[in-house]
């Protein structure tokens, strides 16, 4: 059972206790619960901390979302072997959670690079896993290509947009090889399905939150094997949705349908006008999609 939580966390969404356990190699990590019912594992994407992910626009009013800070982000500690925070090597970090919280099976949900802990999970302790579900995911752990024109036609549907010459600029770049910073910056409108002041503050507190050093670590040499992967995902047997925003170009829904493909029977989901953060862009139509798959 978990730990007594500490103090609440300093962050906006209040509603979530702390709490602590040790994972494989003694490293103490965080991860954060909110409401009733089966619990669902969360992990983020970026390599960063989970609080972005806030209650998934509202899934804790259905099931106890627990969100699990990454070795060396957000409230769980910085390992000493900091090697340690490949992503291949934080697998083991999700079993010492599962264990730690005395479920037989769990419930996985991952966002974007979190999809990456997410499979290599499933493909190592498949016995362990009752559903999973896979949020505008990476799609490096399993070796899809998603070309530059690809991303760029995803992007050409927001051609309307006020904010679209500039930021479709920096995406060519950015395609083209030649993105720096700036160009990083300038397409975050692209990640959200509205550029609002909800969503620009939004990606301001994830901005401020990025390690480049964590991210650096978490794709290491070594840390995929997508032909591995690919054979257990084919032979992996629970049931698995995996859910795109129509207009992301960060993982396009052709990508992500390809991605589905891989798995011997996975749904899939396409958000009419979301982006990389689907459940920002319509919480509603996201928490309907996830927790029917769960329920």
């Amino acid at each position: 059972m978990p730990v007594s939580p500490a103090s609440p966390a300093s962050s906006a969404f209040s509603a979530f206790s702390e709490y602590f356990f040790p994972a494989y190699d003694g490293t103490r990590l965080a991860h954060h619960a909110a409401g009733d019912g089966d619990p669902v594992i969360c992990l983020p994407g970026g390599p960063t901390d989970s609080a972005y992910l806030g209650d998934l626009g509202g899934l804790s009013a259905h099931r106890r979302v627990i969100r699990l800070d990454l070795r060396g982000t957000g409230r769980s500690q910085v390992p000493e072997d900091l090697a340690s925070r490949r992503c291949d090597r934080q697998v083991e970090d999700v079993e010492a959670l599962r264990e730690h919280l005395g479920l037989d099976r769990l419930d996985l949900l991952a966002h974007c690079a979190g999809a990456n802990v997410a499979v290599q999970y499933a493909a190592r302790h498949p016995e362990r896993v009752r559903r999973l579900v896979l949020v505008t995911p990476s799609v490096r752990a399993v070796g899809i290509p998603i070309p530059g024109d690809l991303r760029l036609d995803t992007a050409r549907l927001r051609r309307d947009e006020p904010w679209f010459p500039a930021a479709f600029a920096a995406l060519e770049a950015i395609a083209a090889g030649r993105g720096g910073d700036d160009h990083w910056r300038a397409v975050a409108p692209f990640s959200y399905g509205r550029w609002d002041e909800p969503a620009r503050a939004h990606h301001a507190a994830a901005e401020e939150r990025a390690d480049p050093e964590v991210m650096a670590a978490f794709g290491a040499d070594g840390a995929f094997d997508p032909d591995a992967t690919r054979a257990a995902l084919a032979r992996f047997a629970p049931s698995v949705l995996l859910l795109a925003g129509e207009v992301d170009p960060g993982a396009p829904p052709r990508a992500v349908a390809e991605f589905a493909g891989l798995f011997p029977g996975a749904g899939l989901v396409v958000q009419p006008g979301a982006g990389h953060h689907p459940w920002l862009d319509d919480a509603e139509r996201f928490v309907t999609a996830v927790a029917g798959f769960l329920a």
